[in-house]
């Protein structure tokens, strides 16, 4: 049945896997609602995707703050009727060694890549369940495995794996299904921002050799939130080219 006439938030939209998230769902019909602390990026966004002829709207705002996400998640209901389709992409890495990081790396960490993905999920779940139909979809990492420099990160997408979890036994009665994304290396602005040796490195410990790429991470976000994906609940779809099958 695909998406048509659908509505999808996707936090983090403005650039990267969140934009060519929305612009893979716009082009299969749903309206967007694209999401972005910078207002500059949103706006951009925006104008780009109302050229092409999209349906969409920008909502600026720090998903780690309760009351910007009721804001905005009431700017897509009055814009659009509901939302039907939440994608908990925004996340940020801080990362290095643990005697090096600092209580504001954690809290920023945590902040943005869990209490953002909870405080989204709670905000739109009660319309999904008046309408008997939603899909969560929430972006973790294959790092949520473990991975040395990346105790902030890795705590944090664990914890979206706990969230996914239970949002699934929770509301899966109620027709909404809760999924998660593990992406592995994937090239997108983060990527790019590494030093090239670390970047090497990565290389090195990727079973493919290659990076994956934004439009991986699209196609399986839409596989997950088609109309026919209802018994598909509560669980990790690596996208990591085998990256998962060892840590470190």
């Amino acid at each position: 049945m695909g998406i048509a006439n659908r509505v999808a938030l996707i936090t983090g939209s403005a650039s990267g896997m969140g934009k060519q998230t929305a612009q893979r769902m716009a082009e299969n019909g749903a309206a967007v609602v694209i999401n972005d602390i910078d207002a500059a990026k949103v706006e951009s966004t925006v104008d780009e995707f109302k050229k092409l002829g999209f349906r969409v709207i920008g909502a600026v705002a720090d998903i780690s703050k309760g009351e910007a996400v009721k804001n905005m998640v009431q700017q897509a209901v009055e814009a659009f009727g509901r939302v039907d389709i939440l994608v908990n992409n925004a996340g940020l890495d801080k990362a290095g060694p643990m005697r090096k990081l600092t209580e504001s790396d954690w809290d920023l960490t945590l902040n943005v890549n869990l209490k953002g993905s909870f405080l989204c999920s709670q905000a739109v779940h009660g319309h999904m369940i008046e309408n008997k139909h939603g899909r969560i979809i929430n972006i973790a990492s294959r790092a949520w495995l473990g991975g040395p420099g990346q105790t902030p990160y890795s705590s944090a997408k664990a914890g979206t794996v706990g969230l996914t979890r239970a949002m699934a036994l929770e509301l899966g009665k109620s027709g909404v299904t809760s999924n998660c994304i593990a992406p592995g290396l994937i090239h997108t602005p983060m990527w790019d921002a590494l030093p090239e040796k670390d970047r090497n490195f990565l290389l090195t410990k990727q079973p493919t050799g290659r990076l994956g790429s934004v439009d991986n991470i699209a196609d399986t976000v839409m596989f997950l939130a088609d109309d026919d994906a209802g018994f598909i609940n509560g669980q990790v779809i690596y996208v990591c080219g085998g990256r998962s099958l060892f840590s470190g």
